[in-house]
């Protein structure tokens, strides 16, 4: 018999004892010559056809078996298709990620497994404001006021906001990762593809686990988890977790550390089997984070005071981040976030139809307020905090059958949320003073400070004077769609499937930027107003009520549909409606048993919003129009998987915002930009047990992104272009597994993955995102390798494993220009160094 696990999915088989450690689907058995024939017969049509398709590319790693025996088959069920499927008989490329591949890697959140997931990438150094890219698409603004175009789902439920779209892991049964449009079946804001993360339900036995974690940088993770039926129709999970661990730089001037980690999070479901047709499960979960916000590594010479560094900055005279001394300042230094979220899914089955309904209420509030110069200078002083409130409501109801040759699901769904949203600013008069210098507008506060206040000793100062500026937003948005998917079997091998969804948004915006807050500036500058001393100057109090940041003088008379235009102080609404209809059509065909072809037509949508620190400001709807095709393969007596797909899209007006000078402004403001961006490329996958002990693997991506239609607003023209996405990504690795005669094992593996370098455009090397400096890289090749070995016991109770995370201390640096212009004060963020540890799980 063959049995195997892939490594993307969750194994238990029944052992003597009756206890459940694996889930297998066991096939019939075929007589041995025969199934010989038909696997040599299958690969001499899989050769033929891979030669004869040249720009076909593979698909997801989904995982790699552990063969058993030799006669036995075997089955990956999967949800992307809303409907429970054999994951070689779906006709996209899919990615599964087991909860034993999570464990190996000893990964905490998803952005930690996103390496060896290749085309996706999931930058998490902000845990409360990530951005997640498929293909090379990704949402660049931060704000509320626009969706992501990669859709989160956890067991089906949409998670709107970044704030709440990287969660800690905890009791997770697998991870499908869709790449490529998913508008019909999973909706809006899915343009890219969807990540749909599935968590274990309760089930009618006693369970439990307690698995401990160490490592260093005084690394503790704990989780715990319980499973209790209770009577014949009820039964209870809960689990929790715990992890905390020490900061990976240290503080030059205080010594205290940076960057720490501490997140605790719990979750219990309720499952209850009314009858024999219909169940509900009732879930809570709850996620707290309260850590260190991701620290800025200065990397320019800072002259002693009252020396300035140059603007902007010569990147030739970049120092080495990873020799220079550290020192932030930020006040307060924070990110946290506190999440409550239920849900209730009720099933019940008609007979031949079956009924869904997903109800869900989510709220979180974040922060994150990170230091902006690396420094530790009251002249170069600027910090942001981006504080969050969400309230969302989720419901969706859906019909499945098959009714003869067609195998169908029907549905709609209603989404509202109320969002609100402060873009917090922090500095010093001496660094508004320092800016206000460098942008050619003089140094008011030091020529008074030292051309009156000091000559005349005059007890009082205007530096050292806190100055913030704050943009509020508030977003209530709904959205309503209905859909409908319908597989036809045309024959015993092939099928048409044809769907569609039709969404309707309605977004209410607003934003207020009032007058900036410096309440003992004010009252200074009163009192040196009534002792006439600002009139020896010719100013007045009201000379200094200016704006820094949010300058939106700019903007001023640009119409609100709330009545009136664009006034500093005065809210701004903005309403809209957006529509969509997002078809698909796939054809597939099964050559041989165990050999898929498809073709595929789909679209996405995103929906259109508003840049949160850009008053009035908007962008329009953003489609995709998908091509892909390709071959899903299963050779069984070989223990092989071969996948490959390739793919072509177009991605028309794509949003962005990017940092650069509004008109008639001297500060670089967060801008609005669009794009038409096109890629073709390839996907690959082998999952292979060339012998019974050993699991090798393999996923890569191939892909050419260009803009297809991209001019700045300097009038750079990068038509033809590259976007930047690295051609080539692969994530390749293999298992060996150990059974001792007492029937413990041991088990190693190893895995690695590669992105290639960024590819330059006019612009990137007019920004210094690739930079010129020979103190250090960026855009460079990037590879991590982690490792694990564990013993488990011959009943599965115990596993102790020993765990390396980039063992070879790979580290790169990535440059934020954020006050590189303003004040000279480019800075870095360095990825993580080497993680090692233990662990020691329990199962009872």
């Amino acid at each position: 018999m063959i049995v195997t696990q892939l490594d993307t999915i969750r194994h238990e088989a029944e052992n003597p004892s009756g206890n459940m450690n694996r889930t297998l689907r066991i096939a019939v058995w075929e007589d041995e010559t025969m199934k010989a024939f038909k696997t040599n017969c299958r690969m001499k049509t899989f050769l033929i056809l891979s030669a004869s398709t040249a720009t076909i590319v593979i698909a997801p790693m989904a995982s790699a078996q552990t063969a058993e025996d030799e006669n036995t088959d075997f089955e990956i069920v999967v949800t992307a298709q809303k409907r429970e499927q054999n994951l070689q008989d779906v006709p996209i490329p899919i990615q599964v990620v087991s909860d034993e591949f999570i464990n190996d890697l000893a990964a905490d959140n998803i952005s930690d497994i996103s390496r060896f997931i290749p085309g996706l990438e999931v930058s998490a150094g902000s845990p409360t404001q990530p951005s997640y890219k498929i293909r090379g698409v990704q949402t660049s603004d931060f704000g509320v006021g626009t969706d992501p175009a990669v859709g989160v789902y956890v067991d089906g439920i949409y998670s709107a906001r970044s704030g709440a779209a990287v969660l800690s892991f905890g009791d997770i049964e697998r991870i499908e990762v869709l790449k490529g449009p998913q508008g019909t079946l999973f909706g809006r804001n899915s343009a890219a593809g969807a990540v749909s993360i599935i968590t274990k339900k309760p089930v009618d036995r006693f369970e439990g686990k307690l698995q401990a974690r160490l490592g260093n940088y005084a690394k503790k993770r704990i989780e715990g988890l319980l499973n209790v039926p209770i009577g014949d129709n009820l039964a209870l999970r809960v689990n929790g977790l715990y992890n905390k661990r020490n900061g990976l730089f240290r503080d030059a001037a205080t010594g205290e550390r940076l960057n720490r980690e501490n997140n605790w999070a719990a979750r219990a479901a309720l499952r209850w089997e009314i009858s024999s047709d219909t169940d509900a499960t009732l879930t809570w979960t709850h996620d707290n984070l309260d850590q260190d916000a991701r620290p800025a590594i200065g990397i320019v010479s800072i002259p002693p005071a009252p020396g300035q560094p140059p603007v902007p900055s010569v990147p030739a005279d970049y120092l080495n981040p990873f020799k220079v001394p550290i020192f932030n300042d930020v006040i307060d230094n924070h990110e946290t976030r506190n999440l409550d979220e239920t849900s209730l899914t009720i099933n019940h089955d008609f007979g031949d139809i079956a009924f869904s309904s997903i109800s869900s209420w989510r709220k979180f509030r974040t922060e994150n307020r990170e230091d902006e110069d690396g420094t530790n200078r009251v002249d170069l002083y600027f910090d942001t905090n981006n504080r969050e409130r969400n309230e969302s409501w989720y419901q969706e109801l859906r019909l499945a059958g098959e009714t003869g040759a067609f195998n169908w699901i029907v549905g709609t769904s209603y989404f509202n949320e109320k969002a609100q949203q402060v873009s917090d600013t922090f500095t010093f008069t001496d660094t508004v003073n320092t800016t206000l210098g460098n942008v050619g507008l003089g140094t008011p506060f030091t020529d008074l400070e030292n051309g009156l206040l000091i000559p005349l000793g005059v007890p009082a100062t205007l530096l050292g004077h806190g100055w913030r500026e704050a943009m509020f937003n508030e977003g209530k948005f709904k959205a309503f769609a209905a859909y409908a998917d319908v597989i036809w079997a045309v024959s015993d091998r092939l099928k048409l499937t044809v769907g569609g969804r039709y969404t309707k948004d309605k977004k209410r915006f607003q934003w207020l930027n009032g007058p900036r807050e410096a309440p003992t500036l004010d009252a200074t500058l009163q009192s040196l107003a009534a002792q006439g001393i600002l009139g020896l100057a010719g100013v007045t109090p009201a000379d200094f009520q200016f704006d820094l940041v949010f300058d939106q003088s700019p903007l001023a008379g640009i119409g609100c549909d709330n009545g009136g235009t664009v006034t500093e102080g005065a809210p701004c609404v903005l309403k809209r409606s957006y529509s969509n209809f997002s078809p698909r059509v796939v054809v597939d065909y099964k050559v041989a048993d165990d050999i898929l072809l498809y073709a595929s037509f789909t679209k996405g949508y995103k929906a259109g919003g508003f840049n949160s620190v850009q008053i009035a400001s908007e962008f329009k709807n953003e489609d995709v129009t998908n091509f892909e095709f390709g071959v899903k393969s299963q050779f069984r007596e070989a223990h092989l998987i071969l996948n490959l797909s390739g793919f072509r899209y177009v991605y028309k007006n794509k949003q962005s915002i990017r940092l650069g000078l509004p008109a008639g402004s001297s500060i670089p403001q967060y801008l609005v930009e669009t794009s038409d961006d096109q890629a073709w490329g390839a996907d690959f996958e082998l999952n292979w047990n060339p012998v019974k002990p050993l699991r090798l693997f393999a996923n890569t991506q191939y892909i050419d992104s260009t803009f297809k239609k991209r001019v700045l607003a300097n009038n750079l023209d990068l038509s033809g272009q590259p976007t930047g996405e690295p051609k080539l990504s692969t994530a390749f690795g293999a298992r060996y597994e150990h059974i001792f005669e007492g029937g413990s094992r041991l088990a190693f593996q190893a895995a690695h993955s590669y992105r290639g370098r960024t590819r330059q455009n006019d612009d990137s090397i007019a920004q210094g995102a690739l930079s010129a400096t020979t103190a250090f890289k960026t855009g460079s090749i990037q590879n991590r390798t982690d490792l694990r070995l564990s013993w488990t016991s011959k009943d599965e109770r115990f596993e102790f494993g020993l765990y390396g995370n980039n063992v070879f201390n790979n580290r790169y640096v990535s440059v934020n220009n954020l006050t590189k212009d303003t004040l000279g004060t480019p800075f870095v963020s360095i990825s993580e160094p080497v993680f090692w540890g233990g662990d020691v799980t329990v199962k009872f």
